[in-house]
């Protein structure tokens, strides 16, 4: 994976995050970034929305507190906007997909949509 070309945003840090550094992975977002959330309890008319660092962070602390592994599948970056799947599993074998869309700015992710399904 690798840096971006023409962009400050690194791949590498980015899978490092999500693999199990949530502190890794904080750093890689804006402070004023947005993540939209649109799964089963949070439908694309009314998306769970966080705002801020501090509430990602939240967040953060939440996923990674759980007994699951994340990886991160794949990622293509394209100037100032970039994609990634990634794939969890709880202890218990649930599995959730999450896939994103991003924007960046000065490599940093300023605005992230997620769409995410898990084992029922």
């Amino acid at each position: 994976m690798g840096s971006a070309t023409g962009s400050t945003f690194d791949t590498d840090t980015l899978r490092r995050g999500i693999e199990g550094g949530k502190n890794t992975l904080l750093s890689l977002y804006a402070d004023d970034a947005e993540i939209r959330i649109v799964d089963r309890d949070s439908q694309p008319s009314h998306p769970k929305v966080l705002h801020g660092r501090g509430e990602i962070a939240a967040m953060l602390d939440d996923v990674y507190s759980r007994d699951m592994t994340h990886k991160l599948d794949g990622c293509v970056v394209q100037g100032e906007r970039a994609a990634f799947s990634e794939s969890c599993e709880y202890a218990d074998g649930v599995r959730v997909l999450a896939e994103s869309m991003i924007t960046l700015r000065e490599g940093k992710i300023a605005e992230q949509i997620m769409i995410q399904a898990w084992d029922e």
